[in-house]
């Protein structure tokens, strides 16, 4: 009765570890199989590495990896931006600092080269670099007051610079897609700048408070001129009235009826002169 017994448990014990290790065999292929399928979305592309080197680029959609042999990076094409510092020296030898944002993509066409040739790193040894050699050599093409008053040029000889390098390299730049986001220079540089400008200010002020006070001349000018006019012209009509008598009766008519007093005379004398 035992030996039933125990061949009955054998039994039991070797039916549920079959069991189990169907379970378990079951479960490790669900995992493979989920695995193995992988998404990319909108704005990405996959690298397939079969053990561990580049055997293709997928587009969007679903798809499927041999497990443990391949593994695949998702890398971002859509438009990226970076804030780049940036120093250099002006034509005139000024140090001169600058924050220059760039916003670039990666060519989806020629993925697999970039990653080839550069890999993932591509920002820290291409993009940067290049935007700062570059800065410099345009820098050094313009005086540190050129810098500042011909900002869009400048702008203008970076990016053009940059779209050309970063296209060897499989990086897109597009127009506009460089910005100088500030210029700065040395405290003293800042300094001579601000007293410069205070001249031209004070020497404008001067020129125009110069040009006022010759437009008030040419006025007084203008209007003395006029009353000497006047005058000539009054003095002629008088001469024609008749000289001296017109200018009596003219007093004569202004005239209020009281004789003009003297002091220290004798009595009123009268201004007209009696024949």
């Amino acid at each position: 009765m035992d030996v039933t017994n125990d061949v009955t448990r054998k039994k039991i014990m070797q039916q549920m570890a079959r069991i189990y290790t169907a379970i378990i065999i079951g479960l490790l292929t669900i995992a493979v199989l989920v695995g193995s399928i992988y998404t990319i979305k909108a704005g990405e592309r996959g690298i397939v590495f079969t053990w561990g080197k580049i055997t293709g680029v997928t587009n969007e959609g679903i798809h499927f990896k041999i497990p443990i042999m391949q593994t695949v990076t998702k890398v971002d094409i859509r438009t990226r931006q970076g804030e780049i510092p940036a120093e250099a020296a002006s034509k005139n030898l000024q140090t001169v600092t600058s924050t220059i944002s760039i916003n670039f993509s990666l060519d989806p066409a020629n993925l697999k080269i970039l990653w080839e040739t550069v890999g993932e790193a591509y920002y820290q040894k291409i993009v940067i670099p290049r935007v700062q050699e570059t800065v410099k050599a345009v820098s050094a093409q313009y005086t540190a007051e050129e810098l500042l008053t011909q900002r869009a040029a400048v702008k203008n000889d970076i990016e053009e610079s940059l779209i050309g390098q970063l296209q060897k390299y499989n990086i897109i730049v597009h127009k506009g897609g460089i910005q100088i986001l500030n210029f700065s220079f040395s405290k003293a540089f800042d300094s001579a700048i601000e007293e410069k400008q205070v001249a031209e200010q004070k020497a404008l002020t001067a020129t125009n408070k110069l040009e006022q006070i010759k437009i008030e001349a040419e006025q007084r000018l203008t209007q003395a001129r006029a009353e000497a006019e006047a005058i000539k012209i009054q003095a002629d009509a008088i001469r024609a009235q008749g000289g001296k008598e017109y200018i009596n009766l003219k007093a004569i008519e202004k005239w209020n009826g009281q004789l003009p007093v003297y002091n220290g005379g004798n009595g009123p004398i009268p201004f007209l002169e009696i024949k």
